[in-house]
């Protein structure tokens, strides 16, 4: 008996490689952007928006790495860099010696905050502009359940995203 490998119809193909496409080719221009504009990478942007978001702008490392999803080791070393920039600090948890917390400063909020319109301008131009109303409604419809999948947790906190929007 021949094995016969599995295949992807034309419109499965389409679909997957355009997502792949947009998932190697989005992390680089928005990074480019941020570098270039910010001097910072779109992680390090990400961490500065979670920590803003952040009750006190505080989070425990390793819950900054579940929500970035990112691992500890890349996190420790975006951090050291933010901290040698003045927008990050680090102090022992108050009442885990074994853990670390990140905390957002002043200077790092106000880099976000004057990194955000650049980085807007990207993701309209990259993105949004491409794209109908209509066609922001589907790709929305069509990744949140793909991402509830691949995130059951809710660690990127869309739906908080979903009813703010």
């Amino acid at each position: 008996m021949t094995f016969t490998p599995p295949r992807m119809d034309a419109t499965e193909s389409r679909a997957w490689l355009a997502l792949i496409a947009t998932c190697e080719l989005l992390p680089a221009a928005l990074d480019a952007e941020l570098q270039a504009d910010a001097g910072m990478t779109h992680f390090e942007f990400q961490l500065l928006g979670r920590l803003n978001l952040a009750s006190r702008h505080t989070l425990q490392m390793k819950e900054l790495a579940v929500a970035t999803n990112s691992s500890l080791p890349r996190l420790s070393k975006a951090i050291k860099r933010l901290e040698h920039r003045g927008w990050v600090s680090r102090t022992p948890h108050p009442e885990d010696r074994r853990a670390t917390n990140a905390t957002l400063t002043q200077d790092g909020r106000r880099a976000m905050i004057l990194a955000t319109p650049g980085h807007l301008e990207t993701v309209r131009a990259g993105v949004l502009e491409k794209l109908s109303p209509a066609q922001m409604e589907q790709l929305a419809d069509a990744l949140e359940p793909i991402v509830a999948g691949l995130d059951p947790k809710d660690h990127f906190r869309l739906t908080r995203a979903e009813d703010a929007g």
